[in-house]
């Protein structure tokens, strides 16, 4: 995709979303991290079912040491991988307490560090809570990048790479929703809504999708 079909395709999913969310519900950085680690090989409503009693008790790191990993699986059990994510949850809980005052660190560097927390997970949180312009690559983005020709790559971290080299700065802070919308809600992995897509003239993807006759 060349550079000015990229910056109009922003700009038309700006102009249609000025402000985009994430869809994960949260009440602070904490919580976010939380949110984002139980949401791995899982949908954001059923995480967000999970964690609407959770985050009613729990919105710290101690919080969460204090109310312990069995009660924390109650909360959780209807998330896929729940026993292997309370493990991570606690840890990265002790690890807060222990090493950063129960603040949620704001470089990749030390996310990463937490347990349960990858590179996607702590760029969402870098974007999410303070800011900053990452990209974090999951699947729709993925599928966007690589459908559109934008950013395409055999890996989440080739696709990431190569975005922030290509998405212009005006539209950096916002690009990763974006993108993941546009590929949750249009282009979607089996039958993708090209009659409705904003960008369908911008993009190269060869079977795309017609209006019934």
């Amino acid at each position: 995709m060349k550079k000015a079909d990229i910056h109009e395709f922003f700009k038309r999913l700006e102009e249609r979303d000025p402000e985009p969310k994430g869809e994960l519900d949260y009440t602070n950085p904490y919580t976010l991290v939380v949110a984002v680690a139980l949401s791995a090989q899982a949908t954001d409503i059923g995480v967000n079912k999970a964690t609407k009693a959770l985050f009613n008790v729990v919105s710290t790191p101690q919080e969460m040491l204090d109310l312990g990993e069995e009660k924390l699986k109650e909360y959780i059990k209807t998330i896929g991988l729940f026993n292997t994510k309370a493990k991570n949850v606690m840890k990265a809980a002790k690890m807060l307490v222990e090493e950063f005052d129960e603040i949620v660190p704001e470089n990749r560097e030390d996310l990463e560090k937490l347990p349960g927390v990858g590179r996607k997970t702590a760029n969402v949180v870098l974007n999410i809570a303070f800011g900053h312009p990452t990209i974090a690559v999951d699947t729709h983005l993925f599928r966007v990048s690589n459908r559109t020709r934008m950013a395409p790559g055999k890996t989440p971290l080739a696709v990431e790479l190569k975005l922030i080299k290509k998405i212009p700065k005006e539209f950096a802070r916002h690009a990763h929703h974006w993108l993941i919308l546009h590929g949750r809600y249009i282009c979607k992995a089996r039958i993708p809504s090209c009659p409705t897509c904003p960008v369908e003239d911008l993009c190269p993807f060869k079977d795309k999708t017609s209006l019934p006759d």
